[in-house]
């Protein structure tokens, strides 16, 4: 197969995978015990399947395109986009580590161990992200730091700060995000890899 042709193979899974991402990306659903603001999407299964068979910048390239086309689509509102720029930035690690972990010994196990580094990297970079950015943006497009965090009082009358909050509720489901797309991806890839690797 010459360059060209690979380029230009290469360029259109990138593209109809960044395609399934969006359409997964609005088929995102709120979460119980959860505050209705956050929901969960798992199109971080797709971005970690092209990483795997593409490589880590291809991986990446899914995740931009996902969240670009949503901020141009839905706009950028009065949060100014970051629910997509932190989406991105936390996506692209996940799938950036879990890749470039991959990359070193394609086989079975090293596609678990990727995942769960990828997991540990995508849950905690999700805290100071959230802490000193996103909320902060948030209190000011809606109506303020006592606002958000009544959301989950109502949930948890005893949550008496944000960072609190976001260690009770945010992490763990960051976590579990991370863990059931890793799992997702660990099941379908095997199958899909020649399919997406443009083998027989």
């Amino acid at each position: 197969m010459s360059a060209t042709r690979f380029n230009v193979r290469k360029m259109t899974i990138i593209a109809m995978m960044s395609a399934i991402a969006i359409v997964i990306y609005y088929l995102d659903f709120p979460v119980p015990l959860m505050p209705s603001f956050i929901k969960l999407d798992l199109s971080n299964v797709i971005s970690l399947l092209a990483g795997f068979a593409l490589g880590p910048v291809e991986g990446v390239a899914v995740c931009l395109i996902k969240n670009l086309v949503h901020v141009i689509i839905k706009g950028m509102g009065t949060t100014m986009g970051i629910g997509d720029i932190f989406d991105f930035v936390t996506s692209a690690a996940f799938a950036l580590t879990a890749s470039l972990i991959y990359q070193r010994n394609k086989n079975k196990i090293q596609a678990i161990k990727a995942c769960i580094v990828g997991v540990v990297v995508f849950t905690l970079i999700s805290l100071p992200l959230n802490y000193f950015i996103v909320y902060p943006i948030y209190f000011k497009a809606f109506g303020g730091e006592a606002a958000i965090l009544g959301m989950y009082q109502e949930i948890m009358p005893d949550v008496g700060s944000i960072f609190k909050a976001l260690c009770i509720f945010n992490l763990p489901f960051t976590f579990v995000k991370g863990v059931i797309c890793a799992l997702i991806t660990i099941i379908v890839y095997k199958p899909l890899s020649p399919l997406l690797k443009g083998k027989k």
